[in-house]
């Protein structure tokens, strides 16, 4: 028998949530998305018994809830619409081009909380709150297909999963119910459609022509729709910006453009009038002395575009890798205590599965990915994603006190993974 099995992980220590930036050396910074509040207006939860510090993995809540749209698979591509020859515009003339195709998201939710406490001998009661999130989104098609952030109508940090109902109002004070097409919590985008004709879409630029110091500008929703369709501009700070949010890697455009709760999946904006990337975080709070303004950062174009053509078209996002297991870290601290190394101990392996095939077992503990060392799953998975499915990597990995390798082809996630 494994000499690590049945071995309780659980080092009882207080594990800190949404971990941001935890590698950041030189000093800590909160890295927050930016949807409206973070389903912003989770002020009506505020004041209940709910304290919304625990946290759901999106693999335990993804597929809690899925759409029951049955929509036609359409594939668009957005960059080919765009026209490089475009005259460089006025602000002015870049905030009326791109008005029309900027709405308004408001996504309806139900946090389901256990209050303490017990009643009548059942123990603890379940207690259920709504909460409403709001967000931005860009007009990709005349016939009402809609782009915006996933964390705009998908909450992964009180465990709601996919909202209940969502509803786009539109720059001429219009609105619609909206269906869901597709989304992917990892890219952080997502595919609304509303039964809508003739609706002015949006251009898209190449974000691969940006230039550092490039001016651009964003409009969106800053804290709901009070403030709806606010301009801010600024200039491009960074490009290939690697940046993990949530444990989640992400190229992203930086920007010291004015982007606030609400502003996600809102439009950054060049001077052609072209989108050049679609806003999702920044960094916001402080450590010590040190204030942070003027971080914020946008999804490029071009990748948006990939992502969008694989939502409309598939309901997911193909390519991405899998290995099929389920994980938990070994610490420091359950390392000293129970004479294990550092690493990612494999708690389950899925019948099948890459990992399955490739014959890593429940009880083994991965060490390294190719030649790089991992010692925790966020460590895996970043160099996992930066592989595609059918891929094969090399995992390092201890079994009874002996390292072992393995060759393993990764699985492709799938809508029903």
């Amino acid at each position: 028998m494994n000499e690590y099995n049945n071995i309780n992980l659980d080092d009882n220590s207080p594990k800190p949530r949404k971990h941001i930036f935890r590698k950041a050396a030189a000093f800590l910074m909160a890295m927050v998305i930016v949807s409206g509040g973070s389903i912003a207006v989770y002020r009506q939860v505020a004041d209940n018994t709910y304290s919304g510090n625990s946290s759901v993995s999106d693999d335990d809540t993804d597929n809690k809830k899925k759409s029951s749209s049955a929509l036609s698979a359409k594939n668009v591509s957005l960059i080919e619409t765009a026209d490089s020859d475009s005259t460089v515009l006025t602000t002015e003339e870049i905030v009326q081009k791109l008005l029309p195709s900027v709405v308004g998201i408001e996504s309806q939710f139900t946090i389901t909380s256990t209050n303490n406490g017990y009643y009548y001998g059942f123990g603890n009661m379940p207690s259920t709150s709504g909460a409403t999130g709001t967000g931005t989104g860009v007009v990709i098609t005349e016939d009402g297909y809609i782009v915006t952030n996933a964390h705009v109508i998908y909450d992964s940090e009180y465990g709601a999963g996919l909202a209940d109902s969502i509803k786009v109002h539109m720059n001429d004070d219009s609105s619609y119910d909206a269906e869901v097409v597709g989304y992917d919590t990892d890219c952080d985008l997502a595919v609304l459609k509303i039964k809508a004709d003739g609706l002015t879409a949006a251009e898209f630029g190449d974000s691969d022509n940006l230039l550092l110091g490039e001016s651009v500008i964003a409009i969106g929703n800053p804290l709901g729709f009070d403030l709806m369709n606010t301009v801010t501009s600024g200039i491009v700070s960074g490009l290939n910006r690697n940046i993990t949010i949530n444990d989640k890697a992400m190229n992203l455009i930086q920007t010291d453009t004015a982007i606030n709760e609400g502003n996600s999946g809102g439009p950054l904006i060049n001077k052609k009038g072209q989108v050049v990337g679609i806003n999702s975080s920044k960094m916001s709070s402080s450590y010590g002395s040190a204030s942070i303004e003027g971080i914020g950062f946008a999804i490029p174009s071009n990748e948006v575009s990939q992502i969008v053509d694989d939502l409309m078209e598939y309901g997911y996002v193909t390519g991405k890798p899998q290995l099929g297991i389920s994980c938990q870290n070994v610490t420091d601290t359950i390392s000293q205590m129970y004479n294990m190394p550092v690493g990612v101990y494999v708690t389950d392996v899925s019948r099948n599965s890459a990992a399955d095939k490739a014959g890593l077992q429940s009880g083994d503990i991965i060490v390294a990915v190719g030649d790089k060392e991992v010692s925790t799953s966020e460590e895996l998975n970043a160099e996992k994603n930066k592989h595609s499915a059918g891929d094969t990597i090399e995992i390092t990995y201890i079994r009874s006190g002996k390292e072992k390798t393995t060759e393993v082809v990764l699985d492709e996630v799938k809508q029903d993974n």
